[in-house]
């Protein structure tokens, strides 16, 4: 059964909510987006995923250059110009986004530049930001169902809320309006690590801290070893066990206070923080409580399956509605909520969702983890290829790269994969398929990849579960 002609209104323009909206019209449902930019992007496109990429990209060039002289390449230190760099990074963003606004137009979206309240649970209230004086400054519009997808915003939990011009989130830093001589970055998760990795490239005696016992704290713990060491080049220091008990700006610079791991307390100051400790979903609508929407302990919205919430004429998807807070997860689920709203049979139950990490080495993974698996009491075999005894990786003298398989004993099915190394966040989708696709480590051993490329690592994993990899021994399995 297909529900056609409805009336749909997505809140929130990111990659979970134009996904929804494209697909709502090529379904043939009258879709509203409402955003507050001027065209549809997001925090991901705006403030988030893009702008570092670009950033991390540069500082790949950087590394590349400086590093070619252990090959016999000499192009001296690269010169700086963050002006430049600024304008090339707000350029990606420029045409991505105006690319997305003329793709709402194709697709005969109705973009709104505005905020949006509930009224109840199919009227809206939108205040314009945008539009031309010729328009109501704010409207009230009815809808048959309304897709929440307002996604999140950087968490700044106790001492860590401390304001000021050198205390910067993400967007700030983001924002690429000097580079520190010291740098300190608070949070040793995915966002710290990127954003830390472009200032120590471009000049910064970057440190960074983190109150666990290691970095990025739920990623595959073999993994971290050959990021960790080639981190510890790059930044002045890593601590770790560590928390940070005050800010202070103190306009020239922040003057931080250090929990150490004996007890004791350090102070320091450093000319910029960056304090990237998480992000919390933006579940504070205004007007929600006229809904049946129901909001978990946690801040996020709940939702079924079919990304439906407590109430049956609103849906939330993306970081609002749980974790992971992934862009690619939030672009599945909007298609997911959109289809249930046509009236198709669907629901968002994915084996696994792919997590990246674009330092350098990139690390990823996805599926069944070493930890879940041993805290689940599931059998698995661990086969890993290290990359010292590939071709391509002696090549690109990137050796200290490793793909990680976890295999059921019994079925042979990929159960879960890790990859570290250049490429990481491209090679995993691989691993990603092959879990969905219930395949096992036959499938993959025996699927023919080109030489020599790092993607023969995936395929000598399987080959190492049957004791068969050419290139690297391992006495083969007893069944």
């Amino acid at each position: 059964m297909s529900n056609t002609n409805l009336k749909v209104a997505v809140i929130g323009g990111g990659p979970g909510g134009y996904a929804a909206a494209f697909l709502g019209t090529d379904l043939g449902l009258e879709v509203t987006l409402i955003d507050r930019e001027k065209n549809p992007g997001g925090v991901c496109l705006y403030r988030g995923c893009i702008p570092s990429k670009a950033l991390l990209h540069v500082a790949a060039v950087i590394t590349e250059a400086r590093h070619a002289a252990s090959f016999g390449v000499e192009y001296g230190e690269p010169k700086i110009d963050v002006a430049k760099l600024r304008e090339f990074k707000e350029g990606v963003v420029a045409k991505l986004t105006g690319g997305l606004g003329i793709m709402s137009k194709q697709r005969k979206v109705t973009y709104i530049q505005g905020e949006a309240s509930f009224v109840n649970s199919t009227t809206l209230k939108v205040k314009k930001t945008a539009g031309g004086s010729e328009q109501p400054s704010e409207v009230t519009l009815q809808f048959d169902k309304i897709i929440i997808a307002t996604g999140s915003s950087p968490a700044r939990p106790g001492p860590l809320a401390a304001s000021g011009a050198n205390i910067l989130d993400s967007t700030g830093a983001l924002d690429l309006k000097d580079v520190p001589k010291n740098f300190l970055v608070i949070g040793g998760g995915y966002i710290g690590l990127e954003l830390g990795s472009v200032y120590a490239t471009l000049g910064s005696n970057v440190e960074v801290v983190e109150m666990t016992p290691g970095l990025l704290p739920g990623a595959d713990r073999d993994l971290i070893p050959p990021l960790q060491k080639r981190l510890e080049k790059l930044f002045g220091k890593i601590m770790l066990n560590t928390a940070v008990t005050a800010l202070k700006d103190e306009i020239a610079n922040v003057k931080v206070t250090f929990k150490l791991p004996d007890g004791t307390v350090e102070e320091k100051t450093y000319d910029k923080v960056l304090v990237s400790v998480g992000r919390k979903p933006n579940s504070k609508v205004p007007g929600l409580e006229n809904t049946g929407v129901k909001v978990n302990e946690r801040g996020f919205i709940a939702v079924n399956k079919q990304l439906q919430t407590d109430d049956p004429a609103v849906y939330a998807i993306g970081d609002v509605a749980g974790d992971p807070m992934l862009a690619h997860k939030a672009s599945h689920e909007g298609r997911t909520a959109m289809e249930h709203i046509a009236g198709h049979k669907v629901e968002f139950a994915p084996y696994a969702i792919p997590a990246v990490v674009f330092t350098d080495p990139e690390i990823a993974w996805a599926g069944l983890t070493q930890t879940e698996a041993e805290a689940k009491g599931i059998e698995v075999e661990i086969v890993k290829f290290p990359w010292a005894a590939s071709g391509r990786a002696v090549t690109l003298d990137r050796t200290e790269g490793l793909t990680k398989l976890l295999i059921d004993q019994k079925s042979e099915r990929v159960l879960g994969g890790a990859i570290v190394g250049p490429g990481a966040g491209d090679m995993i989708s691989e691993i990603v398929l092959a879990i969905e696709m219930s395949a096992t480590a036959y499938d993959l051993e025996h699927t023919i990849h080109p030489h020599p490329t790092l993607s023969e690592t995936v395929m000598e994993a399987a080959e190492i579960f049957y004791g068969t990899s050419t290139d690297l021994y391992r006495p083969k399995r007893n069944k």
